[in-house]
């Protein structure tokens, strides 16, 4: 059961966004119509003062009007919302009855008709019924754990929950979370009886537990988790849930187009400025308490000191207040409302400390916190006498007050600046896992390694796309070039590998494609499209608008971006591309932009040859593979055995295959990674970023992918010598 933990993935998956050029004429007509809209919503019947029906006119009525391919709202997009509203309330079919769906059936293809007429009889029905169910499992979970489980028994359990009918009794429940509940305390019971034998005991107790006795262990800890579980759900609000069924809604248009609640926007401001507005800390709730799991580095709580992880915050309180405000029990979310703040106020926080449990305050000045880990980075590397560049970007980040302070392509351009005053000669640009961001931004990061000339075509429906160029002349990298991708790298990414691919300005190392996602979405502010609103924060609307292409003309929708040197990697077997997501928008082709390949290189094609004929032999890379079908194949298996002696032999069987597979870990091309001179500088004073740093350089030792784009670039100037002594002699 991961109600949850997939409701707060929403907030995090496919957050990839584009801004909108002010230049594209389009776009300006298209805010005119938003703006013309916003009016009309006074005018119209729009005045009511419940907020989810506000919330349901408005979206609707935005995205008729502004995404890319607006749909009928009719009795198949009724079903669809429908099915996909109860799979996201109980996934795992442990929850609602089949005389619940008996009942519900009866809106299947009337929420058409319900979303016109801001209807909400359905989601309050479901709704409703779903917190009744929960409470009923919950209280069927506690006595099911109260009893042991026999391990002995022959019984096993399938996880196809798709697959799963809806039970028809409580006895059909209760014997479907006994199953599942049977599963969990098995999983640590095996592992705690190996950790006995293998004299692992984390515990450090030295006496062995008898079989009896671990079970008992066992089920009291995943008796704790479950509760962990139900309070979790406990601290969600009626609003989550309807901003749930607001993306059942959305998503069936396509699914990059996502409706954020207000807490949900905040986190993905934070997310593509990489940057936010507190003390620094991140937080979790356990038990009912406030804990804090993370301090992070150079933050205000860094900076200050006192405050630790594992620390429980109990009282809030502000600097303009008398008295502190007890965090105790409180949601998570709301809990963070009153930690963070605007920068240069101040929070003293009443603590609990982990070391010795005394209770303390600590004051601390906000400030703006930087999240180092979606920040540009970069390294050198000497392999073979030659110093080569490498440069990591995690997203194509920007800050959406202003553009000017912090964005991706300026650190980018200061990152290969610092790399060139080492001397390198090549450079790799590592966009693997890379889901997007700023569409500026990669226009300008493309801008570094050209003269001049279109980077992406952008195109809104029914009208002549328009070009996006880089009009700056001067080149920043003229050298060899490689950009790293994988089935992750989408979005920006995709923009980026395929101008450098079109362009032949470098070559593309990575799987058969990447991701897949070619379309382009705006960041639409609800709030301002209502005059008077009297309901509260409305949230955003994130609504896709345009679709881009490369300067070749091809989509990279759906297709993604193909990669000169195709290597295996572990998302080869697994579904994760735009093509495998609902609702998918096609793919199609438009006329090509008009652009001059770049004639900088000389035997640019044997260099891709070379590389592909080491690839094919890589032993590694072939294990590599290997390993990503069995992968697959593990994730396929959905039957897992319940007695003990057939769980064990399914994990010794998996441990014979993990031990062939061991060898992907030991790999290592003892290459030694640097950081650069003002990094080292820093390690002085952060040694939280001098450990996050070797972390990264050793696991880049071990990176065949990394040390194939090296060898890429070794050819890539041995043909550029190779010229230059041919141009020698004839001159």
């Amino acid at each position: 059961m991961f109600f949850v933990a997939q409701f707060l993935m929403y907030i995090v998956n496919n957050m990839q966004i584009e801004d909108f050029m002010k230049r594209n004429l389009k776009l300006v007509a298209l805010a005119l119509l938003f703006s013309v809209a916003s009016c009309s919503f006074t005018t119209k019947s729009f005045d009511d003062s419940d907020k989810d029906k506000k919330l349901i006119d408005l979206i609707s009525f935005v995205l008729e009007r502004g995404h890319y391919e607006p749909k009928e709202i009719n009795d198949d997009l009724s079903e669809a919302v429908y099915k996909d509203f109860l799979d996201q309330l109980d996934p795992y079919r442990s929850f609602f009855y089949e005389k619940d769906i008996e009942e519900f059936d009866a809106y299947k293809y009337k929420l058409d008709d319900a979303i016109k007429q801001k209807d909400l009889t359905f989601f309050d029905l479901a709704y409703t019924r779903l917190i009744q169910r929960i409470q009923e499992a919950n209280e069927l979970q506690s006595s099911i754990l109260e009893k042991p489980f026999d391990f002995t028994k022959d019984e096993s359990i399938n996880l196809d929950y798709e697959k799963l009918k809806y039970v028809r009794t409580k006895r059909e429940l209760r014997n479907r979370l006994r199953l599942d509940l049977k599963l969990d305390v098995l999983n640590l019971y095996y592992y705690t009886k190996e950790e006995q034998l293998s004299g692992l005991d984390e515990s450090g107790d030295k006496e062995f537990l008898s079989d009896e006795e671990i079970e008992i262990k066992s089920r009291k800890e995943i008796a704790e988790n479950k509760k962990d579980f139900y309070e979790s759900i406990k601290d969600l609000k009626r609003e989550d849930y309807f901003s749930v069924f607001l993306n059942t809604i959305v998503e069936n248009f396509d699914p990059h187009t996502y409706y954020f609640a207000p807490v949900a926007k905040d986190r993905f401001d934070t997310q593509m400025s990489g940057q936010f507005q507190g003390i620094g800390a991140r937080l979790q709730k356990k038990n009912g308490e406030i804990r804090v799991t993370d301090i992070i580095s150079g933050g205000p709580a860094w900076r200050n000191d006192e405050l630790k992880a594992g620390d429980v915050i109990q009282k809030v309180k502000q600097e303009d207040e008398e008295e502190p405000l007890n965090v105790v029990g409180m949601r998570l979310p709301d809990a963070i409302e009153f930690i963070k703040g605007p920068k240069g106020t101040k929070v003293t926080l009443t603590v609990k400390t982990k070391l010795d449990g005394s209770t303390k305050d600590i004051t601390i000045e906000r400030d703006i916190v930087e999240l180092e880990e979606v920040y540009a980075k970069s390294s050198k590397v000497e392999k073979d006498g030659v110093n080569y560049g490498l440069i990591n970007l995690p997203k194509f980040y920007f800050d959406m007050e202003n553009y000017k302070e912090k964005n991706a392509a300026t650190d980018v351009k200061k990152e290969i600046i610092r790399l060139k005053q080492e001397g390198i000669e090549g450079l790799v640009i590592d966009l693997r896992n890379n889901g997007g961001g700023s569409l500026k931004t990669v226009v300008d990061i493309a801008g570094l390694f050209i003269k001049e000339g279109p980077v992406v075509q952008v195109a809104s429906n029914g009208d002549t796309p328009e070009v996006l160029e880089d009009r700056d002349p001067s080149i920043v990298w003229d050298g060899p070039l490689v950009i790293l991708v994988n089935e992750i790298s989408a979005s920006a990414s995709e923009i980026l590998a395929a101008a450098v691919q079109d362009y032949g300005r470098g070559i593309i190392i990575g799987g058969k494609q990447t991701y897949g996602k070619g379309t382009v979405q705006n960041v639409v502010d609800l709030n301002k499209w209502v005059r008077n609103n009297q309901s509260g924060d409305l949230g955003a609307l994130k609504v896709t608008t345009q679709k881009f292409y490369r300067v070749d003309g091809g989509s990279t929708q759906l297709e993604g971006v193909k990669s000169d040197v195709v290597v295996p990697d572990y998302f080869s077997y697994i579904d994760v591309g735009e093509r495998d997501q609902k609702n998918p928008l096609a793919w199609d082709k438009i006329a090509p932009a008009k652009y001059e390949k770049w004639s900088g290189y000389v035997d640019f094609q044997n260099a891709i040859e070379k590389s592909n004929d080491r690839m094919s032999k890589s032993e590694h890379l072939k294990l590599i593979d290997d390993y990503a079908k069995w992968i697959k194949e593990r994730r396929e298996d959905k039957i897992y055995p319940l007695k003990y002696e057939g769980y064990k032999k399914r994990i010794d069987i998996s441990k014979i295959y993990e031990k062939r597979f061991d060898a992907l870990e030991n790999y290592n091309s003892n290459l030694v990674y640097k950081s650069l001179p003002y990094e080292r500088r820093l390690f002085k004073s952060d040694t939280i970023l001098k450990e996050k740093r070797e972390r990264w350089h050793k696991d880049l030792a071990k990176d065949v992918y990394v040390e194939e784009a090296l060898n890429v670039l070794r050819d890539l100037n041995a043909g550029a010598i190779k010229n230059s002594k041919l141009a020698a002699i004839k001159n």
